[in-house]
């Protein structure tokens, strides 16, 4: 039996529906935060990435190897809270009460998505006005306010003290 040779890409490039590629790589959301890692793509073709640390790639962005060839990367559909609210009033609240909590999030024009998070659906649901309910669909999270075009990084969950960072004169109710 013979191995496919395996594609290693180390540039992103920005998304081009036109472009002729060699493999598609479905990818979820926390998988498009890995610069260096070994997927196997759509068809069976293995693909390492070796791209610049900290690289994130968001859905429909091409990777390109060192010879040219590109692989187009799928958002890849995957569990997420939607939440959606009768006002836009509500749905900005729990914007705010999520942020607050560096949630990576993806906003859209009516709704708010976040990874599936048992403590955060019982906050949503007290802050009332909200439906909240688990899709499976692409997740594709805000790019931090410091992220270059290239490295669109949602933030991660972690833990951390104020004396870490500075948040002024407000709390946390966690």
């Amino acid at each position: 039996m013979q191995t496919q040779p395996v594609l290693t890409v180390t540039q992103i490039l920005s998304a081009d529906p036109a472009a002729v590629v060699v493999a598609e790589l479905a990818l979820t959301a926390e998988e498009r935060t890995r610069s260096r890692h070994r997927f196997v793509a759509t068809d069976g073709t293995p693909v390492q990435l070796q791209l610049p640390r900290g690289s994130v790639v968001r859905g429909n962005s091409l990777l390109s190897t060192a010879e040219g060839q590109r692989v187009r990367v799928v958002a890849k559909a995957e569990p997420v809270l939607q939440v959606t609210a009768a006002s836009a009033w509500s749905l900005m609240r729990a914007a705010y009460h999520l942020g607050n909590r560096h949630v990576p999030l993806e906003i859209t024009p009516h709704s708010l998505r976040l990874e599936p998070d048992s403590v955060l659906e019982a906050m949503l649901n007290q802050l009332g006005d909200l439906t909240v309910q688990t899709l499976t669909l692409p997740f594709e999270p805000e790019a931090g306010a410091y992220q270059s075009s290239h490295a669109h990084s949602p933030p991660t969950h972690h833990p951390h003290t104020h004396s870490s960072h500075n948040h002024g004169s407000h709390h946390h109710d966690n």
